[in-house]
């Protein structure tokens, strides 16, 4: 009888409507798009200064060469790691004409392990 009662029990929780998010209402608050959301919410983009650059990052570039307006800089990324180890990255950014204009992510050799 127990088990009759609870088959019948989830055949009936099974027919209940499904919730979904209902829309804000006219004019009132709206939920950020989900970029805004995300941890890196102003990515880099082709086309960005040093200064833009650095700002989006959040991290200061290290020059590392080229002539002005065709340089290359460093950036060091923390991407968190454990408590004890913090794993940072290396970007390097391309410049052409003092505009963004490629990036590259260096895992970088780990010292520690050889």
């Amino acid at each position: 009888m127990k088990i009759a009662a609870m088959a019948f029990a989830l055949i009936a929780g099974s027919f209940t409507q499904a919730a979904a998010q209902q829309l804000p209402p006219i004019g009132g608050p709206y939920p950020p798009p989900f970029t805004a959301t995300l941890s890196n919410n102003t990515p880099l983009a082709f086309g960005m200064d040093a200064q833009e650059a650095a700002s989006a990052l959040g991290t200061p570039l290290q020059y590392v060469r080229g002539r002005p307006g065709e340089e290359i800089f460093l950036t060091f990324r923390n991407i968190g790691g454990s408590g004890l180890f913090y794993k940072k990255d290396r970007l390097f950014l391309q410049f052409r004409k003092g505009r963004l204009a490629g990036w590259k992510g260096d895992l970088g050799h780990n010292w520690m392990w050889q």
